[in-house]
């Protein structure tokens, strides 16, 4: 039931916010879970900003939060190079800020060809460069390195309508090297795996709340928890019925969560 939950788990672009303005109904949300002891951590396939750009954000928003709000792809990808490729180069395509988390955690980051590279990253690059395209596709098409991004978003929702993700990038990358990577970030389950690991709340505690049913809800089907779709962002009510992806709820918005929650 949907009064049993106290773990929210929020996708942020088109669901909690869009670019640095809140949607309607998120800060009263994020106050009524607090009131039941609950928690709300924010998981996001964006890229291009670490925690602390995040809890910034945030605070501009008129929201304090902490780093244990926040779980993002970057972060997951982090945990991942650094369990599998240790003391390996890592090339990346992906933003600064996204290159001193890789680094912040110890993975080895380069973004040129170095010898030695033993996997290919790539994220949501607001920093993209036609070199940067250029200098991977050569890796990929000259190397046997292991390939891998942050997200399959294909686009990000911001003010006037929406800019090319990290899914739109790999589409490109792979009209030209005929390889598709391995995605870290939503629907992989890993991001959920961390925020229950880190808050104490069990599964059926839990509820994914997003709106993009490939990826938020994807995400929460695959971990074995409930989901609660919002249609301010990418899914539109019409996708439901063909999608693979079956949320468990369905809401305008946040705010008409929010008074299904008070009922």
């Amino acid at each position: 039931m949907l009064s049993d939950k106290k773990l929210f788990l929020f996708d942020i672009d088109g669901t909690v916010a869009i670019d640095e303005t809140l949607i309607d109904g998120s800060r009263e949300l994020f106050s009524h879970i607090d009131s039941i002891g609950g928690k709300s951590i924010f998981i996001t396939n964006n890229s291009t900003k670490g925690v602390r750009d995040y809890m910034e954000k945030f605070r501009r928003m008129g929201v304090e939060t902490d780093e244990s709000n926040f779980i993002t792809a970057s972060y997951a990808a982090a945990i991942h190079l650094r369990a599998h490729y240790p003391g390996k180069k890592v090339f990346l395509l992906g933003t600064r800020s996204f290159a001193g988390e890789l680094r912040a955690a110890g993975v080895d980051v380069t973004e040129t060809l170095e010898p030695g590279i033993a996997c290919a990253v790539v994220g949501f690059d607001s920093e993209l460069t036609y070199r940067k395209v250029e200098l991977l596709c050569e890796l990929l098409l000259t190397r046997p390195v292991d390939y891998l991004a942050t997200n399959p978003d294909l686009c990000c929702p911001v003010g006037f309508g929406a800019v090319p993700d990290c899914g739109a990038i790999c589409k490109m990358i792979g009209c030209a090297v005929g390889r598709e990577p391995l995605f870290i970030g939503k629907p992989n389950r890993v991001m959920v795996d961390l925020c229950l690991g880190a808050a104490g709340f069990s599964p059926d505690e839990t509820l994914v709340v997003g709106d993009r049913l490939y990826t938020d809800i994807a995400c929460g089907v695959n971990a074995g928890v409930d989901t609660a779709v919002v249609f301010t962002g990418e899914a539109k009510p019409e996708d439901i019925p063909a999608s693979r992806w079956q949320p468990t709820w369905q809401f305008p918005d946040v705010r008409a969560l929010l008074n299904a929650l008070r009922e």
